[in-house]
């Protein structure tokens, strides 16, 4: 359909939701048109294939500016851009990390933090995202009404 997945995550503890977070291939921005087609279209295969038990919500969005960084290929994208980027175990004493991206180093991420420039393995990840630059902000603020 001309879209990427960047995630999928199943949540919730009293009714479950089925997050899918979709870009499309061509560097378009993702329009609500671009997520109702995706909705239909993985509502259609959820329903045939029936994988998560019970009743759960399916929401389609696009990654947003506060990006989840999921494939390796994100963070060479994405060098430049400042990230929040927390480990499983502790590297250098430390699980939370915030920086600017360097891009990679074969499989490890390079990091500029507070404390200098530092090497994670993609492998020890437990969740990054982009954080929002003042630009991206800007961009995307929705003008006040008068």
């Amino acid at each position: 359909m001309g879209y990427e997945i960047v995630r999928v995550l199943l949540s919730g503890d009293t009714r479950a939701k089925l997050q899918l977070m979709i870009e499309r291939t061509d560097g378009v921005g993702i329009t609500v048109d671009d997520c109702a087609a995706a909705s239909r279209a993985t509502e259609a295969i959820l329903d045939v294939e029936d994988p998560i038990a019970g009743t759960y919500t399916l929401e389609v969005s696009s990654p947003g500016i506060d990006r989840p960084l999921t494939r390796v290929a994100d963070f060479e994208r994405f060098a430049g851009f400042d990230a929040k980027i927390e480990t499983r175990m502790p590297v250098e004493g430390r699980r939370r990390f915030r920086g600017r991206l360097l891009g990679l180093e074969g499989r490890n991420i390079r990091l500029v933090t507070d404390l200098g420039e530092i090497a994670l393995e993609f492998d020890q990840l437990a969740k990054a995202k982009l954080l929002p630059a003042e630009e991206m902000v800007s961009a995307n603020r929705k003008p006040e009404a008068h």
